[in-house]
């Protein structure tokens, strides 16, 4: 189903994106050994391009497709790469798409050196391009997801994260990239500053919907259909959009005794009591309807944009953001 879905979406530019992964291999090589054996490992864990999808559909809409646009989805999937290396680090992942990952294979300290390397091969690629521009854009969305993590850890300590911080956590740590692809596809394209305008506000917008869509995943996961099993962020003590506004509907003294379930850690047995409080108090059902409209927010920012066959790409895949079951 995600497959058909993504084949829909993938359609207006999949000559371009074929193009894309010729550029963006090219872009890994190193002389250096050990760095080019790292990259091809990673070359293999083939994901779904969702940001350098991003960027060309973008380029298109606003348009054509250039090498500038190239570059720019160059430059958002090593950056893009170089996060989740680091966050594999940071959370002790074994795993990532299904192989081991690059700290489990090559170590700590390789996985934090090839994190560093491919955020300078990107910055690099951009540099080489006199694509200035994008410098200013994605150094700004490093900082903001650099931000937005620290703010969650700090939250996630006390347990005391309120809806608008949590809106501005999602914001910066993970929309915050959706939307630089968009506005880097919409650069690399056109100087019209209302286009450059619609589509860094509906990648924003995209960005906020998918990780509301992906903290209610949480609250309804089922290991055959998400791959994870639901309570996952129960257990590492992330309050996201449903517990948060559960929280609200509750006495303090419920709401106290919720938190205390919570902090009990991974060893905590009672993720089911959690979740159940939160479809109790209509949680899921409140942030389904916040994910819907930013989802709107998104629709309404696409429509000033011509008409294509591209556009009708992008709204498709806000459909399959809000609808998605993993």
């Amino acid at each position: 189903m995600i497959k058909s879905h993504l084949s829909e979406i993938t359609q207006p530019i999949k000559n371009e994106l074929e193009s894309f992964n010729e550029v963006f291999k090219q872009s890994l090589k190193s002389r250096v050994g050990i760095v080019d054996l790292v990259t091809r490992y990673i070359i293999r864990q083939k994901g779904k391009k969702i940001r350098p999808l991003l960027v060309l559909l973008s380029a298109k809409v606003s348009g054509g497709i250039n090498d500038r646009s190239y570059r720019g989805a160059v430059l958002v999937e090593l950056l893009h790469t170089a996060t989740l290396v680091h966050d594999d680090v940071v959370d002790s992942a074994d795993k990532r798409r299904g192989f081991w990952s690059i700290n489990k294979v090559f170590k700590n300290k390789v996985a934090v050196l090839m994190g560093d390397y491919l955020l300078s091969r990107g910055l690099l690629i951009a540099m080489e391009g006199k694509d200035y521009d994008f410098l200013e854009v994605v150094t700004n969305t490093v900082k903001r997801m650099s931000e937005g993590e620290l703010l969650q850890i700090q939250k996630t300590r006390k347990l005391d994260i309120d809806e608008e911080t949590y809106l501005r956590v999602i914001s910066d740590k993970t929309a915050s990239l959706i939307e630089t692809c968009c506005s880097v596809g919409a650069m690399s394209a056109t100087t019209n500053q209302a286009y450059i305008s619609a589509m860094r506000e509906f990648g924003l917008n995209l960005g906020i919907s998918f990780q509301i869509r992906d903290d209610i995943l949480d609250y309804e996961g089922s290991l055959s259909i998400t791959g994870k099993r639901a309570g996952g962020d129960i257990k590492e003590k992330k309050i996201t959009l449903p517990l948060i506004h559960s929280l609200n509907q509750v006495s303090s003294n419920r709401a106290a005794e919720i938190r205390k379930i919570i902090k009990n850690g991974k060893d905590n047995p009672d993720v089911e009591e959690i979740i159940n409080f939160v479809r109790e108090n209509n949680g899921i059902d409140y942030a389904i309807g916040k994910a819907r409209s930013y989802s709107n927010n998104a629709t309404e920012a696409l429509s000033r944009l011509p008409d294509s066959q591209s556009k009708l790409a992008l709204a498709a895949l806000v459909d399959f953001v809000i609808d998605r079951k993993n």
